[in-house]
């Protein structure tokens, strides 16, 4: 390795994880250091801001940066792209103690934030269509795999958060901010997309839920039957349930063909 870069990697990490630039930096330069140091720890919190607007609201300005620089401290940037920063912030949150996470529902803040942001930077694949569905042969939907939609994200929440997380995002900065009720604790999926370029989201039933990690897990068609026979007690009702959120599993863009 030549010096130049061994010199800007040493210089690299002592601005990233603070480390001792050793005899590369000293006097003045010492000072441009703590500088570079400064801005790079803000342009990270700025990334944190924009990828957790809601929490950020729900937190505030000041309880957000003191989080923000917690997880910098603690998580540095590891990813050639600031857009993929702050991806542990929720499992920071989880173990950070009340200090910086004065209640429990704010990491279902943040996994929801993030579910949004990646469902709306995820890739892109062509939806299946009804009609690829009405052509098959009555033998080859027990054997039916379905595929869901890159930008499809199921989140695990221990809270009620959307209603919560709704109000703070619709609300505009300079209005009054809406006085919410603490969230109530609720296990439950949260479901997170993107369809015609906007994301959305919903909450998941127990039964939606299951089926849909069932094709996540490429189970069968016939497999998902089975699930809802045992979910509902009624085989005979399985089906019909089953082919029920199919359709809307089609309206919605959650699936992709091939």
């Amino acid at each position: 390795m030549s010096d130049i870069r061994q010199q800007q990697q040493q210089l690299a990490t002592a601005i990233r994880d603070g480390s001792d630039p050793g005899l590369l930096l000293a006097g003045d330069f010492a000072t441009g250091l703590e500088v570079y140091r400064h801005a790079y720890r803000a342009r990270l919190a700025e990334a944190l801001a924009d990828n957790y607007t809601v929490l950020g609201r729900a937190l505030g300005d000041e309880p957000f940066n003191a989080l923000a620089q917690a997880y910098i401290a603690a998580r540095p940037s590891r990813h050639p792209s600031i857009r993929w920063f702050g991806h542990e912030l929720a499992d920071f949150m989880a173990t950070a103690g009340d200090e910086l996470v004065p209640h429990a529902s704010l990491v279902d803040f943040a996994r929801m934030d993030w579910a949004l942001r990646s469902a709306f930077d995820a890739a892109d694949a062509p939806l299946l269509q009804p009609a690829t569905l009405a052509a098959l042969s009555p033998d080859d939907w027990a054997g039916l795999q379905l595929r869901l939609h890159p930008s499809v994200q199921r989140v695990a929440l221990a809270h009620a958060v959307e209603p919560a997380w709704l109000a703070l995002r619709e609300w505009q900065p300079g209005e009054a901010q809406p006085e919410l009720d603490e969230p109530v604790a609720h296990e439950h999926t949260l479901l997170a997309w993107r369809q015609h370029g906007e994301t959305r989201w919903r909450s998941l039933e127990p039964l939606e839920a299951a089926l849909l990690q069932a094709v996540a897990g490429g189970e069968p068609f016939a497999g998902l039957c089975e699930r809802a026979a045992l979910a509902l007690g009624d085989a005979g009702s399985a089906a019909p349930a089953v082919i029920a959120l199919l359709q809307g599993w089609l309206s919605d863009g959650l699936l992709q063909d091939g």
